[in-house]
């Protein structure tokens, strides 16, 4: 059971990060008309940002630190809109080979190796060095601002946090476990307590985890997959988009069964037969048509054989 959550977990990573390096790679082939553009500059930072996020969770070190010198360089172009020539194309479209080798290691027989990770991470080195060195030539010698230092404290802590539930989903299902569960998603409330969508996720988190009709097996990849959306939301400046998944809130209130009813038996017509033979007669006469009465004629004559 342990295998499969984390294969579920996986599977959701390498289908985000394939989704965010799509959205990384439409945006660097054509980079000039994508810095045209503000939101799309931000759509490159926060898929970086996602990819660096999960990689971090998940333990594979080298995506990590690709992808936050993705996020790095797409930061100074969100603060400092530079000039695109070819050199920085060319230099951008190095590095992303690199993330995306790295990605698609991750579906291969054997996974991505550390020793394979190590390599490739060493080896892109120069060309990020290159890269960063040019972005800030390119900006007049102006170096990229340093992030802030609360914003580095909450992804730190939200990162820590995170890693610490997958640990606890793995060890298996027990009261205390789901006790420490919703105690760190206590934890996560508290890194923003004052942004109403985070908190009403995690609260909702929390009632999902106490609800023991709910296994490990379900909960943790929705539980993750969802905390791991929000976070990257709301580091990125874009808590108003955060939100409960349909899936997170049937783990809450599971949709009613819709009861199929019996349909009530079709009521039969009938008529009042007189005792007198010729107003029976007529009372038949007005109520069936002809073929009826044929058939009624021959079941009576039958009958008096």
């Amino acid at each position: 059971m342990q295998s499969v959550k984390q294969q579920q977990i996986l599977g959701y990573f390498i289908e985000e990060a394939k989704e965010h390096l799509d959205t990384i790679e439409q945006g660097l082939v054509d980079l000039a008309a994508t810095m045209a553009d503000s939101e799309r500059v931000n759509e490159l930072f926060r898929a970086a940002h996602s990819v660096k996020g999960g990689a971090a969770m998940l333990g594979f070190d080298g995506i990590q630190k690709t992808a936050h010198h993705f996020e790095d360089c797409f930061k100074i172009l969100k603060e400092h809109p530079v000039k695109i020539d070819q050199r920085l194309e060319d230099l951008f479209l190095k590095g992303f080979d690199t993330l995306k080798e790295l990605i698609e290691a991750l579906q291969s027989p054997f996974g991505l190796r550390e020793e394979d990770a190590l390599q490739a991470v060493s080896e892109a080195e120069p060309t990020f060095r290159e890269l960063q060195s040019y972005l800030n030539t390119l900006i007049a010698g102006k170096s990229s601002s340093p992030k802030s230092s609360s914003s580095q404290t909450a992804a730190t802590q939200i990162t820590a946090v995170l890693k610490a539930m997958l640990q606890l989903f793995k060890q298996g299902d027990s009261q205390k476990g789901r006790q420490q569960l919703v105690a760190l998603c206590n934890r996560l409330i508290q890194i923003s307590s004052t942004t109403p969508n985070w908190v009403k996720l995690l609260q909702t988190a929390q009632r999902a985890i106490a609800n023991p009709k709910n296994n490990y097996a379900t909960l943790a990849p929705v539980v993750i997959k969802n905390l791991k959306q929000a976070s990257d939301l709301l580091l990125t400046g874009s808590a108003n988009k955060i939100s409960v998944s349909e899936t997170l809130q049937n783990l809450v209130n599971p949709p009613a069964q819709a009861t199929k009813s019996t349909p009530a038996p079709a009521v039969k017509q009938q008529i009042s037969i007189p005792l007198e033979p010729r107003a029976a007669a007529r009372s038949l006469l007005e109520s069936f048509n002809k073929s009826e009465l044929i058939e009624i004629a021959d079941f009576i004559m039958k009958a008096i054989q």
